[in-house]
């Protein structure tokens, strides 16, 4: 009886773990599909707006008294995760989700390996920038947007910050930093989104496919994410996280049709498999929340 309890108990997180990954990717699916209904901007908007108040409502930060010294890191974070979800949406309108999500994934891959003297860590940077390589001689033939993979590697640059200026907020603040960066990013990119929509734009179906994307991608997730963290050892959730394009391209594959080739399947694997080496032979250390 113990041996299937404890068998449970490390099954359980593992199993939210995946599905929040796939929730993710379901709620990115989601969203493309709404572009073309709603636009790439209000889409984005809507997915900030209504993340930043179910985070709110789940964490209430308004109880929570922020120091001084935190305001700073406070801001950067949540101007970060807006600047993100920003491009990554611009990514994902024009490339497919597996790719914008591989590409994406070389943020904290970088991040790990710049903060890191080993040589074997530089080895990952090698892999990833293979797997990069990979995708550019596609530019010339349009099966990959040039636009798409610099907004994708902006989306990079700023997830790295979130790493970053997340930790540095969630030593300040706690978890209800997550909520208030939200707010931050809402703040920013909810009106950049929604510039120049008329309000009838925002019909009711709209608006509820939008509560579902934030839902998706922002509720359900952040919860088995919590969770999991706390009951998986850091490298087993890394390893597992760099699964994450693969989820992304089967969620495009099963929802939007988006077939991958052969050259962008090994992409993408090599991106994965420099991910899942960091977080092998990275020192033991807090994770950070993933977005997206």
């Amino acid at each position: 009886m113990s041996a299937t309890v404890d068998r449970a108990s490390a099954t359980a997180p593992i199993a939210g773990l995946l599905v929040s990954m796939t929730s993710v990717q379901s709620g990115a699916a989601v969203a493309k599909a709404l572009f073309p209904l709603a636009g790439v901007g209000p889409t984005i908007a809507l997915r900030v707006g209504f993340g930043a108040v179910l985070l709110c409502l789940a964490m209430r930060p308004w109880r929570l008294r922020v120091r001084r010294d935190a305001w700073s890191p406070l801001i950067v974070y949540g101007v970060s995760l807006g600047v993100m979800n920003f491009l990554f949406y611009q990514a994902l309108d024009r490339l497919p989700i597996g790719i914008a999500v591989a590409v994406e994934f070389i943020g904290p891959l970088s991040l790990a390996v710049l903060t890191s003297r080993r040589v074997i860590d530089f080895l990952w940077i090698v892999l990833a920038a293979a797997g990069l390589g990979l995708l550019l001689p596609l530019l010339q033939q349009r099966s990959v947007s040039l636009t798409g993979l610099l907004c994708a590697l902006g989306a990079a640059a700023c997830w790295a910050l979130y790493i970053v200026f997340g930790r540095q907020v969630g030593h300040r603040t706690g978890p209800s930093g997550v909520a208030l960066g939200s707010l931050i990013a809402a703040m920013l990119i909810v009106p950049v989104g929604l510039l120049g929509t008329p309000a009838l734009a925002l019909s009711r179906a709209v608006l509820l496919r939008g509560l579902a994307v934030a839902a998706l991608s922002t509720a359900l997730p952040y919860s088995l994410e919590m969770i999991a963290l706390s009951r998986l050892p850091t490298r087993t959730f890394s390893v597992l996280m760099s699964l994450e394009p693969v989820i992304g391209a089967l969620c495009g594959l099963v929802f939007l049709g988006e077939s991958l080739r052969p050259t962008q399947w090994l992409a993408i694997l090599l991106i994965i498999a420099a991910s899942i080496g960091t977080a092998t032979t990275a020192h033991p250390e807090p994770m950070a929340p993933v977005p997206d």
